[in-house]
Parts: C-alpha cells; structure tokens; sequence
C-alpha cells in the first residue's frame, strides 16, 4: 500500500451506567465531586453524558490494539476505583435490568437541554448506552466509499456485542433492546447510501441551512463520518460488558476496513445491498444475536453467524496480520464458546428464578454480574 493510505488509527468511546452498590439501582443523582476527580485524572477523556447516572470515556487515538488495551484498561479502571469510593460501581451494557426511565436526573448542558427540548419523551427514553468505534480514514471520498461498503457487516457486529435483554425489570425477549430505543430519535439506523462526499455534504447542509441541526454531529447512524475527527465511526454496537470482547469486535472494524480499502485498490468492492436486506439482518442481531443465524445476502439463506464470522476471518487475515492484531480477531470466536453479555444476563436471571429468588432479586443478581464482569481484569 502507498504513501497515501489511511492511517487505519483506532479510538474507542464507550459509556457506562453508575449504579448504587447498596441497592442496585441507577445512581441518579451521583455527587459532582465523582466526576471531577474522574476528569481531573483524565481531563477530556471522561465525560459527563445525557443522564446523569451515565459516564463515557474515550481512549486517545491508538496505532496499535495493544495501545488500544492499555488505554481502555486504565479508563475504566479509574472509572471503578473512583465510583467505589463513593459507594457506587459502573456497569458496562446497554441497559440497566430493572431502571425506570421516569425516574433519571439530567445533566445540566446546554445541548443536553436543547435535546430534551426538541425529541421530548424519546430522549427522555435514553437510558441506553453504547460502544463508538473510531477508525483514521483521512479521505474524505474514501470515507464515504467505505461506509457504503461496510453497511453490510453492521448487523454482524451488533449481533456480537449484545448487552441489553432487559428493560424497566422485564425479559425483553430481545437481545439488544437498546436500538429500539434509539430508534426513536430521526437520523438514526443504517447509513444512507451517496456517491460522493459532495452529495452527503449537500444533504447535511440541507438540514443545517434550514435550521433543523446545528451541524454532521447530530448524524445518528450505525456508522458515520465523524463530524469532529478524520475517522469512520461505527455506533451499532451495544456496550460490551467484557473488555476484551470490546476490543476483539473494534479489531474486527479495523481490518474489516482495510480489506476493503485492500479490494478498492485491486478495482474490487464488497456488493452494496438494498437497506430492505440489512434491514432484516439488522432486527434478527437484535431480537436472536447470532442464536438465529443471518442472511448471506450473496446465497439469499440464513446461515449460523459463526460460519459467516469464519468466512470473514479468512477474508481479513492478511489485514489482522498488517495491523498486528489476529489474536484479537480471531478471539472473536470465543463470544460464540461462552455467549455475549445478554446471554450471561439472562442465564443469571434464569438461575436465580429457579432457585426461588423474587424477580426484583434475580434481576439485582444480574446488576451484581455486570459489576463484577465490568471491573474483571483491571
């Protein structure tokens, strides 16, 4: 590859849920001195978000996944060692098993304010969190090629990071509730298709000129272009309750991308498919992970997620080995061996049922599994 390549840097963004050690509960109204003990430890790498029981971190931008390790190892630690001197624990997944929405505190900002203003009850809703994968994608054309191409992988990387079967104390019957949620707000779920970084600017300039947004940021996709940064960011995904999961799935996003860039500069591309198809995949990530299989769009037939990951593995070796990170990629494999944190939730919710515990219980017994697998390893 030439001079001219993406940097294919990495940043990792991801938010949390703080909830009371005592009680399980959301930690609605946690103590301003918490936040700025975290953000003078960190400064701009901690964040206040929407909710007040809600904390993002942000990893600085990395050239390697071991950086990428690092980083994120000590952001959330920091994150738990700082939350336990106030008697309080983050939880790292999509949703709280048993919060009320009606019940939350919000963080007094200005563009928090304006966004409470104008989506009313479906930001109110957003007791939800997500994980952000940032990819250095210097181009602007290239950006907007790439994301058209890597619609199709969406669906597979949700249904590997689900961690939101539960909401308000029920059994959603859902993997990832979150996006059911989010799906309420507009200018979200899969990327709209353009031909040129010219057009996609047209149609974002539509909406600013006409005072509907201030700007890109409040571009909601799956995956977008950065209005802050020269990077592809992909936003599908659920939280990962276990870091190393989170970091084997931004790997995958990584060499995902540079194989594509790898087939443009052969005059090859991955087939853009109709948003009808990804749509599909889209709900069945949500409703099963990968329980339910997926459509190979190219065989139009439901095939096991795993296959679908091996053939995938195959595809992006070269690319793992460049970057440095096939050990990460290929661990992909153990979320299918052990399940994704909804699976965990809810055989620990299961377990408890049958062994007699009341529902407010097994559900506190799930708070406690995410505590402990949020802090595990650091």
């Amino acid at each position: 590859m030439g001079h001219s390549d993406p940097t294919f840097t990495i940043g990792i963004e991801e938010e949390y849920l703080l909830v009371d050690k005592k009680t399980r509960a959301l930690a609605v109204d946690p103590p301003d001195s918490m936040l700025r003990k975290c953000k003078q430890l960190f400064k701009d790498q901690i964040s206040p978000e929407f909710l007040r029981a809600q904390i993002e971190i942000g990893t600085r931008v990395c050239r390697t996944l071991e950086e990428a390790r690092w980083e994120l190892t000590r952001l959330r630690k920091v994150i738990v060692d700082v939350a336990n001197e106030y008697d309080m624990a983050p939880i790292a997944a999509s949703t709280h098993p048993f919060a009320t929405w009606g019940e939350q505190k919000y963080t007094e900002k200005d563009r928090y304010r304006v966004l409470e203003k104008e989506m009313q009850a479906a930001a109110r809703r957003l007791v939800i969190c997500g994980m952000h994968v940032h990819v250095g994608i210097e181009d602007d054309e290239l950006r907007i090629d790439l994301l058209n191409q890597f619609a199709y992988f969406l669906p597979h990387l949700l249904a590997m990071s689900c961690s939101s079967p539960f909401w308000r104390g029920e059994n959603t019957g859902l993997m990832s509730y979150r996006l059911t949620v989010f799906d309420a707000l507009p200018r979200t779920g899969l990327p709209q298709r353009f031909t040129s970084f010219a057009e996609y600017t047209r149609h974002v300039n539509v909406l600013v000129n006409a005072g509907l947004i201030p700007d890109a940021s409040k571009i909601w996709w799956d995956m977008r272009p950065s209005s802050r940064y020269p990077t592809l960011e992909t936003r599908v995904m659920d939280v990962c309750t276990d870091l190393e999961d989170a970091l084997s799935l931004a790997a995958l996003v990584v060499c995902i991308l540079r194989m594509l860039y790898r087939l443009r500069l052969a005059n090859k591309r991955w087939r853009n498919y109709n948003r009808m198809l990804l749509n599909e995949n889209r709900w069945r990530a949500m409703r099963y992970s990968f329980d339910q299989g997926l459509l190979d769009l190219a065989k139009g037939q439901l095939v096991p997620v795993p296959d679908l990951i091996d053939e995938l593995l195959e595809l992006i070796r070269d690319d793992a080995d460049a970057i440095g990170c096939l050990d990460e990629v290929v661990r992909c494999r153990d979320i299918f061996a052990r399940g994704t944190s909804a699976h965990h939730q809810l055989r620990v919710y299961k377990d408890a049922i049958e062994k007699g515990a009341e529902q407010h219980d097994a559900l506190c017994q799930v708070v406690d599994y995410l505590i402990e697998e949020t802090a595990k390893g650091l």
